[in-house]
């Protein structure tokens, strides 16, 4: 499924353990790197719920550079986009 606006996040914050918060619109892709198929997006300031994450991809944007990848209920968004820590606020004991 598709990351989509269209319910305010709401459900889909309600699935999982962890709520994440990106400070710009950001790409969902199916898994945790920049080559994976891309699922949909999530707008900025929109709250999704997230599982866990994991290392992947090494992203460097807007002067920050991180290697976390976030699990969503729609699939994977770089911690860097994400307000937060460096695991997009999920704990560091929260692993896939």
């Amino acid at each position: 499924m598709a990351a989509s606006d269209a319910d305010g996040g709401g459900a889909r914050i309600m699935a999982a353990p962890y709520a994440v918060v990106p400070y710009e619109t950001v790409n969902v892709r199916s898994g945790p790197t920049s080559s994976y198929a891309q699922v949909g997006s999530v707008a900025a300031n929109q709250p999704r719920g997230a599982y866990c994450w994991v290392r992947g991809e090494t992203i460097r944007d807007n002067g920050y550079t991180n290697n976390v990848w976030v699990k969503l209920v729609e699939g994977y968004v770089s911690a860097g986009y994400l307000n937060g820590n460096e695991y997009g606020d999920l704990p560091g004991f929260a692993t896939c």
